[in-house]
């Protein structure tokens, strides 16, 4: 699992993890520390902080199993991202309406990305 994938991760489900987990997770993928770093920081071990990152991710993996949420965010962006290019040849018409109604998709659209 890539680090963008463990981040979508945790922001739907970080919220569900351990003070330790979360801190863990946190000072490792956002604030880039090394394992020495934040064991030191936390003053545990560094295999204890190895420890908190495993038992994190495989409770988000998990939640995701069960939840699927991030692979409805995916799904939803990729949708977006497909109405938004279909947007782009509705407005080379030359019809008014068709531009119009371009726009409010694309409006629509750009708000479900929010």
């Amino acid at each position: 699992m890539d680090a963008f994938e463990k981040t979508l991760l945790f922001d739907h489900y970080g919220e569900l993890l351990t003070q330790r987990q979360r801190l863990c997770f946190e000072m490792y993928f956002e604030q880039d520390l090394s394992l020495a770093e934040i064991a030191e920081e936390l003053s545990v071990s560094r295999q204890g902080v190895y420890d908190n990152l495993n038992r994190a991710e495989a409770a988000m993996r998990n939640m995701e199993e069960k939840l699927g949420c991030v692979r409805r965010t995916l799904r939803s962006r990729q949708a977006v991202s497909e109405i938004l290019k279909a947007v782009e040849s509705l407005r080379a018409s030359q019809d008014p309406r068709v531009q119009e109604l371009a726009e409010t998709i694309a409006v629509a659209a750009n708000g479900l990305e929010e």
